[in-house]
């Protein structure tokens, strides 16, 4: 259902508004999104806190966002093919392609990274980044992503302060570990590889969320470039350049998930998604940007 009382100023920093929905209203088996991936065809692939794969399409018309048609709910398998419980083994947290096409997902709780072919196929074994194990419980691997390099980006959540999160390049050869400097009050949630050429220049935007009990939530998305991805070595720092932010009076609930994809048009989709928690106060929203400029 499209919203319009609350739409934000048609820019937000390098990001133009095209449009905002809401969705999955009145289906008890879906909340709690927490990663998603966009193809350049607007196909949606999304994992949720509970265990479950989400497909669906993004349908955008006359250069609006108009809604999300064709949703697919199953389950996250194991390794042996059956549905993962909803808890620990089924806290699904974040989601990323392989150049093969094969999906990662990052979990929490039970702290691990797992392969899946497909949404329909079991989940196979893959090499996390050393260390993720000791994360707190609930702080872990909420950010991953493929980058147009080959390697993947994971970054921990961490806790609400403002030092750097533990973070990691690599993947199934190995991992380094380096840091990611948030802003204040923020905490990363999700990431978005981007391709090369166009607005982006290659590197990643990554969404960071804010909340307070007064002020409710916030968003952040914050631009990693390709050169300084490339540069970063063992031990380094990676620090952002702020693209938009997303506060109340605006639009804005709890954003944990970002994904990019190609516009016919020129530029890029850029689109975020929150992640409900199955409260009745807050809401599954899908809100889409369109980047056209260079970033920084």
């Amino acid at each position: 259902m499209p919203l319009a009382a609350e739409n934000p100023p048609d820019r937000l920093g390098k990001l133009r508004f095209i449009g905002a929905v809401q969705w999955l209203a009145g289906d008890p088996r879906v909340g709690g999104l927490s990663g998603m991936l966009v193809d350049d065809a607007l196909n949606l692939t999304a994992v949720t806190d509970t265990g479950l794969w989400l497909t669906a399409r993004i349908e955008i018309a006359a250069d609006r966002l108009a809604g999300v048609s064709g949703l697919v709910v199953a389950p996250i398998q194991d390794g042996a093919g059956q549905p993962l419980p909803r808890g620990r083994m089924g806290d699904a947290e974040s989601l990323a392609r392989l150049p093969d096409g094969a999906l990662l997902v990052g979990f929490e709780r039970w702290h691990r990274i797992r392969r899946f072919a497909s949404p329909a196929a079991p989940g196979q074994f893959f090499p996390a980044p050393p260390g993720l194990e000791i994360a707190a419980a609930n702080e872990a691997l909420e950010t991953l992503t493929a980058l147009a390099d080959g390697r993947l980006l994971a970054i921990e959540e961490g806790r609400d302060d403002d030092t750097p999160r533990r973070a990691w390049l690599g993947g199934s050869a190995g991992w380094i570990a380096l840091a990611y400097q948030p802003a204040p009050g923020f905490r990363p949630t999700d990431a978005a590889g981007l391709p090369r050429g166009g607005p982006s220049g290659g590197g990643a935007l990554v969404l960071e969320r804010s909340f307070g009990p007064w002020r409710g939530f916030g968003a952040r998305i914050a631009y990693l470039s390709a050169a300084d991805l490339a540069a970063a070595a063992p031990g380094g720092t990676l620090r952002p350049a702020e693209v938009a932010r997303l506060e109340p009076p605006l639009l804005a609930d709890n954003f944990e998930a970002i994904a990019v994809a190609r516009r016919p048009q020129g530029g890029l989709y850029v689109f975020l998604a929150s992640d409900d928690n199955f409260n009745a106060l807050q809401r599954t929203l899908l809100l889409a940007f369109v980047l056209e400029d260079a970033l920084p």
